[in-house]
Parts: structure tokens; sequence; C-alpha cells
């Protein structure tokens, strides 16, 4: 059974930075697609990122481009999202997503796993 376990939320200033992990677990993901997704207060869940485990070739949002990077470490099965030059627009719960499937896609239904989510909060 696969499980992601997201942590590295919390409160930070406008301008500064957070590093979320997803830790995964219950499969092989090397062939598998992992991605961020987040989720505002009365918004609908949105892209973030999306790495390739196998390839680490990576997929980003026009409104986290430059800022956010996505990473994974294989040793220790988690892949990571650094943040800088955060914006109170970024505060959302994080979620991690993985899925079997082959690409890089944005849609939050071409992943079948999720996690529980982290909170991320930015303050003005």
């Amino acid at each position: 059974q696969v499980e992601l376990v997201e942590s590295g939320g919390g409160l930070v200033q406008a301008g500064g930075s957070l590093r979320l992990s997803c830790a995964a677990s219950g499969r092989t993901f090397s062939r598998y697609r992992m991605g961020w997704f987040r989720q505002a207060p009365g918004k609908e869940r949105e892209f973030v990122a999306a790495i390739l485990w196998i390839a680490g070739s990576t997929y980003y949002a026009d409104s986290v481009k430059g800022r956010f990077t996505i990473s994974k470490d294989n040793a220790k099965n988690t892949v990571l999202l650094q943040m800088n030059s955060l914006k109170p627009e970024d505060t959302a719960v994080y979620y991690c997503s993985a899925d079997p499937g082959p690409g890089l896609v944005k849609s939050g239904d071409d992943y079948r796993y999720w996690g529980q989510g982290t909170q991320v909060t930015v303050s003005s």
C-alpha cells in the first residue's frame, strides 16, 4: 500500500523559505511521477510541481517557476519542494501525490495516491 507523508509546513513571513518533504513508502517509485499540489481556502486544488522519479525531469506551474524547486532523494525515498521568495498567495495546504503513469502531467485526476497535506502560511 502506497503511503505519502508530508512534513515541513509552517508559518513564514513573505520573502522567506520553507522546504516540504514527502516520504513515500509501499512501492518502488522508480517509474512513478510525483507531484505537489496545493489548495487554499475557498479555492480549487492547484498544480504546483511534478517530477519523474527515474529521469528527474521536472515541470512547474507558472506561478511558482523560478521560486520553487522540486527534487528527490533516492536514498530516503523522499520528494522535496524547496520554496523560496514565498508570497502570501502561496498560503495553502500542500499535498504530495504519486502515480505510476508515464510523463509529467498537472491534472490532479492523473495522480492515484495522495498524502494528507501540510499547511503553509505566509504572512505579509
